[in-house]
């Protein structure tokens, strides 16, 4: 039987469609075009409107396809989590809704499809459960998620309400899946959670005892782990993998890059910092979200921290971190913004000088607090002061780019050129791109590069041979 992925929205969406796609293949599934396929799903993202704006119009799409043609359609995610029977309801065409909390059905579902059959997912239990492995096969790359949920409650956001509260996966089953993805040739991997820094694992967990002992003695702290034992342990743990591999006479870089997202700054602790500096595995890239840089809007969106305190908090990281690249969300147009505000944020770009922003403008999320805020900026502002924030982000990245002209840096080779079929794309540890001439049989590679020119927000460079 074949199916048909889409997936919308942010990393953790992307790692949990390859945790179904791996459950559709050990079922026997095969991917193939929409237009054949037993099965279609969509995996769904509520927090920002374009994105659910555009799968609600794949939605329909798929249900005027199954009029004309019988196949299962089943729609996974936020949207999912967030709209439920009401999504049904809109379509009826839909088979199956399965929210972030029910994906634990997802195998008895696939077997109801398989044999021509119906299951009622109201008598399921909503619980979140992290998946065994996260990666694609043959994938060089890959997500692992740590945690799920969000505890935060930013007045504009609603993943508190489609994702629940945090809940952390244990040390152990992290630890196994990365041994997993090595084993598979997986040489990066990204952590993954709406708030890594909020990570803690106490106690034990049945079967695993003994590992995840080890691993809190590894970080030091007793048997609870935070984000920072967390990464001292995956650390350790690498490490003791490596020499045990080399005394065996065995060879190879295994996993040899680890990312993370994505990071809440008022819980970024100092321990933290030093476990990115002291631990090189770790890439000197970390994504940290200001949002604004206006103290009074910070505290309308009930971001828990002011613009003093993240300047201070950039300030210790830039010093423990030598060559820390930094980038980061930036919100204009939220209800009661002024142009001083405004102003105040663009000053901590300055400061700041983030390599790249995802910058937007404001659009109400149905159910959050700050659909109640006064102030509402018309869409005609909103959109001026969002050209002002690119157009300084273009700038400083430019000018940060200039400044890296002639580095000798590492990069992870990962696809071809879309404008030469002799060049590579890679990605450095910072986060930057990265085009060279080399054979496509190095896609999963480490390389050694001179970064030489700059073409938009690419480098170009030569690989240099020691």
């Amino acid at each position: 039987m074949k199916y048909n992925l889409e997936t919308y929205g942010c990393e953790m969406n992307k790692a949990e469609s390859a945790a179904l796609e791996t459950m559709l293949r050990e079922r026997g599934w095969e991917a193939g075009p929409r237009e054949s396929a037993d099965l279609v799903l969509i995996n769904t993202c509520t927090v920002r409107a374009t994105a659910e704006n555009r799968a609600w119009g794949r939605i329909a799409q798929f249900a005027s396809e199954k009029r004309k043609r019988p196949f299962s359609l089943v729609v996974v995610g936020c949207m999912a989590e967030q709209y439920r029977e009401a999504m049904k309801e809109r379509v009826p065409e839909i088979d199956y809704v399965l929210g972030t909390f029910q994906k634990q059905s997802f195998g008895l579902i696939l077997d109801q499809i398989a044999a021509g059959t119906s299951y009622d997912l109201a008598d399921e239990t909503p619980a979140y459960v992290f998946s065994k492995t996260h990666s694609e096969p043959g994938a060089f790359r890959a997500f692992v998620p740590i945690m799920h949920g969000c505890n935060n409650f930013c007045s504009y956001c609603i993943v508190p309400y489609v994702r629940g509260r945090e809940t952390s996966r244990s040390p152990a089953d992290i630890l196994a899946e990365l041994d997993s993805l090595e084993a598979a040739g997986v040489r990066e991997v990204t952590l993954l959670g709406q708030n890594v820094n909020s990570y803690r694992w106490e106690g034990p967990q049945a079967g695993r005892g003994a590992e995840q002992a080890s691993a809190a003695q590894a970080a030091g702290q007793g048997g609870a782990l935070d984000f920072a034992g967390l990464l001292r342990a995956v650390a350790a743990h690498l490490r003791e993998k490596r020499a045990s591999e080399s005394a065996s006479g065995g060879q190879g870089r295994g996993i040899g890059w680890i990312r993370f997202l994505t990071s809440h700054p008022k819980d970024l602790s100092d321990d933290l910092i030093r476990v990115i500096a002291e631990e090189p595995i770790y890439c000197r890239h970390v994504h940290l979200c200001i949002q604004s840089g206006s103290d009074r809007v910070l505290a309308a969106m009930n971001r828990k921290y002011t613009r003093e305190y993240f300047l201070g908090l950039v300030g210790r990281m830039k010093a423990a971190i030598p060559g820390l690249s930094l980038s980061t969300d930036i919100l204009v147009g939220f209800p009661g913004e002024t142009e001083e505000d405004v102003e105040e944020t663009l000053e901590v770009m300055r400061k700041v000088r983030f390599t790249y922003s995802f910058m937007y403008y404001y659009n109400p999320r149905e159910g959050t607090p700050a659909m109640k805020l006064p102030g509402k900026v018309p869409d005609k502002v909103k959109k001026a002061r969002l050209a002002r924030v690119i157009a300084l982000q273009k700038e400083i990245s430019a000018g940060l780019m200039t400044e890296r002209l002639g580095a000798i840096d590492e990069i992870l080779i990962e696809d071809r050129s879309k404008r030469s079929s002799k060049e590579m794309l890679g990605r450095t540890a910072r986060d930057e791109m990265v085009v060279i001439a080399a054979d496509p049989a190095r896609i999963g590679q480490f390389a050694r590069v001179a970064l030489k020119a700059k073409s938009g927000n690419t480098f170009r460079a030569e690989e240099v041979h020691e």
